[in-house]
Order: C-alpha cells, then sequence, then structure tokens
C-alpha cells in the first residue's frame, strides 16, 4: 500500500524534548505540592492539551483565567530548560522533510502545544524551511484534545487528504489513539524516550527517521 501525504506530531516526535517536559512538569508540581512518576507523565499527560492536563491534576473546577496562568507558568519553566539545551530536530528529521519536500508530499503538524509554544519552535528551530505556519495544527483553545481524532482530521484536511492515504508519526499514548481514532492509514510510532509501548504491537517503532521505508509514497 503507498501513501500521499504525513501529518507529524510534535512534541516527542520531531522534536525530542520528553526529558525537557517532565524536569519542567516536576518543577511545576513540587511547587504546586503534587507529583507524577515519569511514567504517570507519559501515561496521563504527554500528548493531551493543557486544559484537560490541569483540570486532571487539580480535580477541581478551574477558571479559564487559572489555565491560562499555569500554562504560562509550566511552558515558561520549560522554554528556559530549551534555550539551555542545543535545541535540533529528531535524528533523521532533517533528510526526511527533505525528501517529502522534494516530492510534493503534502506534510504539517498537529500538536497539543498551544500558540505560545509554536511560536517558539518557529523562533528557535528552522521550522520554515519545510513548514507553512498557517498550516500547522495547534491547540487553539476549540479543539479537541487527544485522544479524540479531531486535531488529525483536520490535519489530514489541511493538507487535502483522506485518511487512509495519510502516515502519522507520533510518540505519545494520547496522540496515538487520536490518530487511530482519526482512521489513519498507517501509524507510525516515534520512541524518543524509550517507553512503553507494548499496547502497540504490530506498529512499526522508530528511534530515527532513516528507518522510514520512502518507497511507501506513491511518487
Amino acid at each position: 500500500m503507498t501513501f500521499s501525504g504525513v501529518v507529524f506530531d510534535f512534541n516527542g516526535t520531531l522534536f525530542w524534548d520528553t526529558k525537557l517536559h517532565n524536569q519542567a512538569w516536576d518543577i511545576f508540581l513540587t511547587k504546586h505540592g503534587l507529583y507524577l512518576s515519569d511514567e504517570d507523565k507519559f501515561r496521563k499527560l504527554h500528548g493531551k492539551n493543557n486544559k484537560d492536563i490541569f483540570l486532571s491534576l487539580f480535580e477541581k473546577p478551574l477558571s479559564d483565567e487559572q489555565i491560562q496562568k499555569y500554562v504560562l507558568e509550566k511552558e515558561g519553566l520549560y522554554q528556559e530548560l530549551c534555550l539551555k539545551t542545543d535545541m535540533s530536530l529528531a535524528p533523521g528529521v532533517v533528510d526526511f522533510l527533505d525528501f517529502l519536500k522534494a516530492k510534493g508530499i503534502p506534510f504539517t503538524i498537529a500538536t497539543a502545544s498551544g500558540k505560545e509554544n509554536v511560536d517558539f519552535y518557529f523562533e528557535y528551530l528552522p521550522l520554515s524551511d519545510w513548514f507553512d505556519y498557517s498550516k500547522v495544527i495547534y491547540n487553539n483553545g476549540s479543539i479537541k484534545g487527544k485522544p479524540d481524532p479531531q486535531i488529525y482530521q483536520l490535519a489530514m484536511a489541511m493538507i487535502g487528504k483522506q485518511p487512509e492515504d495519510v502516515i502519522v508519526f507520533e510518540d505519545a499514548i494520547a496522540g496515538l489513539q487520536s490518530a487511530k481514532n482519526a482512521e489513519a492509514g498507517k501509524i507510525i510510532i516515534v520512541d524518543s524516550n524509550d517507553d512503553d509501548y507494548s499496547d502497540w504491537k504490530g506498529y512499526q517503532i522508530i528511534k530515527n527517521f532513516n528507518e522510514v521505508d520512502r518507497n511507501q509514497f506513491g511518487i
């Protein structure tokens, strides 16, 4: 079977920042008297939008203003940590993006990140070499969070492709379920953090985008 479109998750997929997110969460959670193990974060936080995360963490109603305050606090910590590292895209992804661009295969990003982080990524990573910001699907406050299929459905529509024609690259459990719920033609797991994907047997798992078979694209 061949495919003619690609949708990428971002965090932990194109940008291997899971450990940085976990560090930022640790600082935030400690300040607020909370605790989650890295496994808890993988299962309960990764891939989900911030509103759903904070409502789950605090287990009580929160105003939009309070949620936004928490978002800016946590993402501010995360961005500070990012800037202390050598920010770079995932192994092999530059070559893979060059291939997709050269072959005219449409692709975009579907991320649970909010605008504050998407703007940050476009400023500090060379994303504009391949991606059109206006076509990136991100958490704008109205899109349902993963595992709901909406974010991937919107991304597939944005690149003008039917679900069965699209390969989705994901790392988070919520995101994988979202792509499955969106009936993506193929889902490839990006294992950027040595996480447990035992419930996803039968799916290809990669640690470098050079492992992607380019013959599966109908070109």
